[in-house]
């Protein structure tokens, strides 16, 4: 099947091979050298004929005007958004195209990459662009926390803390899985501070003391970990906390986890929701981690499944699908 013969998702135009893109790249995100990626990108789309527009970003605060202005044009010339950077990047620029009938694609540049490798989309970026060149639009669940899009994760408590260290720890180390491994194990020498949580879904209300609760939209990270990913097929998301224990303990959950073996940890609850609201005793706001980047929310905080999916430009030719 063809790219033009694929059916359009979340009210996406199908794809003629033909668009002019217009590409949102967060120059100060992932590894590498910016103007190397933007020389990349050029060279590969010129000498693929393809009309194009690349739309740089070094102050990070103007990352939402840049991709609003990408989806005014592509609207307008019947265009696709492309987002090049971390999972944030991609996280912030998709919360803009979501629901608005233009295609979505990605270059992934950050860590991990757990959104682009689920999809089989590379961080390499000519393995990226070729495949999105023979690309074809797949919807996409996302999850949102309070209206606001996220593609991975979203986390309150411990785990924006771990993330914050992680940041500070890469710009003074570099960007790498060991670096990241290695703050967390730091951050995990303070003792963190317990959450009294009121969890509402489902029509039940239950109490929970724990020091973070994550929401897992991504099944190669929950996959990773250890913790059953089925339900994200269903139309769900799913919500991890731990139980209070002490540093040894959390170490303990940290090594489970780096064997695939957090599922089975007697200190963590996991549980599958359409609709969660969390209230925090004690905090009318709370600092909450989204995809990698830190934001301050209103309690209680309300995670749900997009009603819309996100129309996104997967590899068709199996050569660049991103396996590992």
């Amino acid at each position: 099947m063809t790219p033009s013969q694929q059916s359009p998702a979340a009210g996406a135009r199908s794809l003629t091979g033909q668009e002019p893109l217009f590409i949102v790249l967060n120059t100060g995100s992932g590894r590498g050298d910016a103007q190397a990626l933007q020389d990349t990108i050029r060279g590969m789309l010129d000498a693929a004929g393809r009309r194009y527009e690349l739309m740089p970003v070094q102050d990070p605060s103007r990352l939402t005007e840049q991709a609003r202005e990408a989806l005014r044009r592509a609207r307008q010339e019947q265009g696709v958004v492309i987002a090049a950077g971390g999972d944030g990047t991609l996280s912030a620029v998709a919360g803009v195209v979501l629901g608005q009938g233009v295609p979505f694609g990605i270059l992934p540049q950050g860590t991990f990459n757990y959104f682009g490798r689920s999809y089989g989309i590379s961080q390499d970026t000519e393995t990226a662009l070729r495949g999105f060149l023979q690309g074809r639009i797949q919807p996409v669940q996302v999850g949102l926390l309070n209206g606001r899009l996220f593609l991975v994760n979203a986390s309150l408590g411990l785990y924006p803390q771990l993330l914050e260290d992680r940041e500070a720890y890469k710009q003074k180390y570099g960007r790498s899985r060991l670096v990241a491994l290695w703050s967390g194990m730091v951050t995990l020498l303070r003792a963190p501070r317990q959450l009294s949580l009121t969890l509402d879904y489902e029509g039940k209300a239950r109490s929970l003391r724990s020091p973070t609760l994550v929401v897992g939209n991504n099944p190669l990270q929950l996959e990773h970990i250890g913790i059953p990913a089925e339900e994200l097929e269903r139309g769900r998301l799913i919500a991890m906390a731990a139980r209070p224990v002490g540093t040894l303990a959390l170490y303990g959950l940290l090594l489970r986890g780096l064997a695939s073996r957090l599922g089975d940890a007697e200190h963590v609850v996991n549980f599958a929701f359409d609709r969660l609201s969390v209230g925090v005793r004690g905090r009318r706001r709370v600092k909450v981690a989204m995809d990698g980047e830190i934001f301050w929310m209103d309690t209680p905080l309300e995670f749900k499944v997009a009603p819309e999916r996100l129309p996104l430009v997967v590899p068709t030719d199996p050569q660049y699908l991103d396996r590992s």
